[in-house]
């Protein structure tokens, strides 16, 4: 039985930095004293990458995991950040209480937003930002009582 998403993952270039940033902007927290490998069959068979080195970290903010990777090899394909109408995982979003502080907070542990402002399309406020490193988050504020979408609406899996 699936019962509900655990962690998103994602490659970092600097962990100590992107481990400050995801703590500060938005509070997660590691779990653990972090994981490294290198030379581990095992571990090119779980990640299905030959010859992989890298290291790690789980991090949890309520009941939401991320799972930061700086891998040292192999040399990655490409260094650009995937952009949201690219192919694969693209982003996560972070549902908040108070967009205009959230943001305003979220730019000052360096978040970008490209000079835009939030959009309210009328039962969510919204706005894709960048991680210091490019990747791309969105920050949500659902405004609307009646949608299903408010996660204080939501019953907790046991």
């Amino acid at each position: 039985m699936i019962r509900g998403v655990h962690h998103i993952g994602m490659n970092v270039r600097d962990m100590d930095r992107m481990v400050r940033f995801y703590r500060e902007a938005f509070g997660f927290e590691p779990v653990d004293e972090g994981f490294s490998w290198a030379d581990e069959p095992v571990m090119d068979l779980i990640v299905d990458v030959p010859g992989s080195a890298s290291k790690g970290v789980m991090m949890r903010s309520g009941t939401c995991f991320i799972e930061l990777f700086q891998y040292s090899a192999p040399e990655p394909e490409s260094t650009r950040p995937l952009r949201p109408n690219d192919r694969g995982y693209t982003h996560f979003c972070v549902d908040v209480t108070d967009i205009e502080s959230d943001i305003e907070h979220l730019k000052k542990c360096g978040m970008s937003f490209n000079d835009r402002e939030f959009v309210d399309v009328g039962h969510v406020k919204t706005l894709y930002g960048y991680d210091p490193e490019g990747n791309v988050i969105e920050v949500q504020q659902v405004v609307a009582t009646d949608t299903g979408m408010r996660l204080e609406d939501l019953t907790p899996a046991v």
